[in-house]
Parts: C-alpha cells; structure tokens; sequence
C-alpha cells in the first residue's frame, strides 16, 4: 500500500502561533473550506532526549483521530521524505511564515 508510506508536513496558524505537525493522510474535507488531517504522527517516545514543544503537540492532540482546518489557516502542506520535529512557534518570530495578506475594502462616499 503505497499511500501508507506517504508522509506529509502540515504548517498552519492558531491563535498567533505556527503549527508544523506530520500526518499520514491530507485530503479536502467534505466541510466546505476546510482541510481533513488525518493519522497524526509524532516522534518516537523512545528516545532519551525529550522536545517540550512537541510534547506539548501530543498531548494537545491526544485521541484526535482526524482533525479540520480552516484553508485560510493553512500556510503550506508538503509532501516529505522524512519527519522532523513537530513545533510550536510565534508567528511574527520566523522569517519564513507570513500571514495571509487581508484585503481591506473602504466605502465608498466617505
């Protein structure tokens, strides 16, 4: 089964912060605007160093089979080789993430 051997990056904001996370399955969801992740994958609780920020991750997303996120949320998905470290970030703090530039309409006649 090939498609059990992908592995994807997922980068996405909440709440001022950047998410990068790895799961098995990304697909458009059937809710509109959304993006289904799915099979969450976290590093191995095996090894001797521990990453707080990933541990957090895995208890933030402890017993979530599948979660939906917002496609304005997202910053990118990439279909990777290998999986690194899952991370929490502020989001004005990398150089590499920008927000999503929001258009801002005036009214007319004033």
């Amino acid at each position: 089964m090939a498609s059990a051997k992908r592995l994807y990056k997922v980068t996405f904001l909440n709440q001022g912060q950047v998410y990068e996370i790895y799961a098995r399955n990304v697909s458009q969801a059937n809710l509109m605007g959304f993006v289904q992740v799915e099979h969450l994958v976290f590093g191995q609780r095996t090894t001797v160093v521990v990453d707080p920020a990933e541990e957090r991750l895995q208890r933030e997303f402890e017993g979530v089979r599948r979660c939906f996120l917002p496609m304005q949320a997202i910053v990118r998905i990439d279909e990777v080789e290998k999986q690194g470290p899952a991370r929490i970030s502020e989001a004005g703090k990398t150089d590499n993430v920008a927000s999503f530039p929001i258009p801002l309409f005036k009214p007319k006649g004033d």
